[in-house]
């Protein structure tokens, strides 16, 4: 979302359809409060459009693409049919997100007691936008936001809504174990190393679970996939080292990644 006082050529922007004629559709930015745009019918559609109501109607939230500005005239040309179906997907979104990130500064403005676009305009200076600061605070802590020149109190209340709005996705990988060992005592081997498979590691929360000797699954999630997979080499090869040192063996069989965030 930009505090621009006008969209550029080629950008993507969120409208609200106003008023639909037959030759056009007028349409307000909603990221630009007070500009409207004309998005002609050759634009609504691709190839002949009998009826315009057909693809578009009064009062729909519509992703276009900026063809040409003219700010002497105060006229904004838009496409609809040179947005493709990711790219709406992708700007709503990113629209979405900045629009929850503007109310929640509104909530550590008056938790602070500060201005709300002064903290935003600190915000988009450091960053550009204002979801990630968000994020950031949720997985990084709030020291890069002593940067921005904000009060403790502003700072503190940024937290204090991050951690209470924003979810950070994370991700699954998992695997299994394989460990044998023939020695006598080779039970207490097995239960060291499977201790040694749960190391400490910032992020990553490690799960082990029991499937029938001599298999045991290792499930480990974190914020990323590099974290994750990184996590649980460390777990597995630590759980081996104990049993080949122990005159065991010990084998790990990585799952391909499902591709699904948790």
């Amino acid at each position: 979302m930009s505090d621009q006082a006008w969209p550029a050529a080629g950008e993507l922007v969120v409208c609200t359809v106003r008023d639909i004629k037959d030759f056009a559709a007028f349409v307000s930015l909603d990221e630009y409060p007070g500009r409207e745009g004309l998005i002609p019918i050759s634009e609504i559609a691709t190839g002949w459009i009998k009826y315009i109501r057909d693809h578009i109607r009064e009062g729909q939230k519509v992703v276009c693409k900026v063809l040409h500005v003219d700010r002497s005239r105060g006229h904004i040309d838009l496409s609809l049919k040179d947005v493709n179906d990711h790219q709406r997907r992708e700007k709503i979104r990113e629209w979405k997100n900045e629009s929850k990130a503007r109310k929640w500064i509104g909530f550590a403005a008056e938790a602070s007691g500060e201005n709300a676009e002064s903290i935003q305009a600190a915000l988009i200076k450091k960053y550009g936008d204002l979801y990630s600061v968000f994020e950031e605070i949720v997985t990084e802590g709030t020291d890069p936001l002593k940067k921005t020149g904000l009060s403790p109190g502003v700072i503190t209340a940024l937290s204090n809504v991050a951690r209470e709005n924003v979810k950070v996705p994370r991700v699954t990988v998992a695997g299994n174990l394989i460990l044998t060992s023939t020695k006598p005592d080779g039970i207490n081997i097995i239960r060291r190393a499977l201790r040694s498979a749960e190391p400490k590691i910032p992020d990553a929360e490690i799960e082990l679970t029991y499937l029938g000797a001599p298999t045991y699954r290792i499930k480990v999630t974190a914020p990323d996939y590099k974290k994750a997979e990184k996590a649980i080499e460390k777990a597995a090869a630590a759980a081996i080292g104990v049993l080949e040192r122990s005159g065991g063996e010990g084998k790990f069989i990585k799952k391909p990644k499902s591709g699904k965030a948790v």
